[in-house]
């Protein structure tokens, strides 16, 4: 990272990555993608969570190996570090698809209702633009430096999905990445074409946080055995702290239903 990224992220709240996934690699999670809605219907994102007029994809990791290529990207890896500090590991990797000619927009929010601690930042996210994001199409909303107000948007906005004054959209070509400090008040908007908007969101969490997608519970055991020893630690595989928050969460989320 340049001096003046860092102090993009750091003031600002994103950075983007212009066409960091590259031709070829970009076709191959495109393809990816696109076989494993097919596979799963209308199951598609059942292991997280379904909204109206979009469709997702969820337990990516445990899909194909580009996305094991996806979650350990250095130039990614080294703004998560920038956001969080060292000490992070990934918490979730998902895929979320606007629908076409969609109404539907999604609030204003800060990943996992989070804001920063004594300890400082806890979530940052990566946007990987799988198809154009275009003014049009359902491109993210994000309040630049919103991420150092300490208020969550439902604490301040009567309605989460009406225009903000200071929002900006985040367009861009597929390919590139968009980084940010998931404190930031973001959101997607209505996707108005004809075609979906594909994007995937590869989130992380500081270490003495629970994952949104316990990885050790969802990965194939076979794959837990053949990771290197950076992935395993990237995906807390052998990391009892967060055996242990996962489970006060799957506990707490037990109980509130």
């Amino acid at each position: 990272m340049t001096p003046d990224q860092r102090s993009q992220l750091d003031q600002e709240g994103y950075i983007v990555l212009k066409d960091l996934m590259g031709p070829e690699f970009l076709v191959a999670v495109q393809e990816r993608v696109d076989a494993l809605y097919r596979l799963e219907g209308d199951s598609a994102g059942s292991e997280f969570k379904q909204e109206p007029q979009s469709h997702r994809l969820a337990n990516v990791v445990n899909k194909g190996d580009v996305f094991l290529q996806v979650i350990q990207n250095p130039q990614v890896l080294e703004c998560v570090e920038q956001v969080l500090g060292p000490e992070f590991k990934l918490s979730s990797l998902n895929v979320r698809s606007a629908d076409p000619h969609s109404a539907w927009v999604q609030p204003l929010h800060v990943d996992g209702g989070a804001l920063p601690d004594e300890n400082g930042n806890s979530v940052c996210n990566s946007v990987w633009m799988l198809d154009d994001f275009t003014l049009d199409n359902g491109a993210t909303r994000l309040i630049r430096g919103s991420h150092r107000w300490n208020c969550r948007p439902q604490e301040t906005l009567a309605d989460l999905a009406a225009p903000h004054p200071q929002e900006i959209l985040l367009t861009g070509r597929a390919g590139t990445v968009v980084v940010m400090n998931a404190h930031l008040w973001h959101g997607g908007t209505a996707n108005r074409t004809a075609r979906p908007r594909r994007a995937m969101h590869s989130y992380y969490t500081r270490r003495d946080k629970p994952q949104q997608m316990y990885q050790k519970k969802y990965l194939d055991l076979d794959l837990q055995a053949h990771v290197s020893p950076r992935l395993r630690w990237l995906l807390a595989l052998d990391d009892p702290l967060n055996d242990e928050l996962c489970a006060k969460t799957t506990a707490m989320s037990g109980f509130l239903k």
